[in-house]
């Protein structure tokens, strides 16, 4: 088929689907970029936490082990 011989209907048809495709595409970037940006949050809300609790072990003294005694 050549361009010239495509009926109205048929280009429109693959007009439609163009653009739902192209709905779709934007769609699903939108949602990987919302699931990156979720990802990026999360990880640097650990990373503060992992921080926060490695500074407060670092002050806090370390148990000493109990001697065993011989016996």
């Amino acid at each position: 088929m050549t361009p010239t011989t495509l009926t109205t209907a048929t280009r429109e048809a693959r007009a439609a689907a163009k653009e739902q495709r192209d709905r779709d595409a934007a769609l699903a970037m939108k949602q990987y970029e919302a699931e990156k940006a979720a990802v990026l949050d999360k990880t640097a809300r650990l990373r503060a936490l992992r921080l926060a609790n490695e500074a407060a072990g670092a002050l806090q003294p370390k148990p000493k082990k109990p001697v065993k005694k011989a016996g």
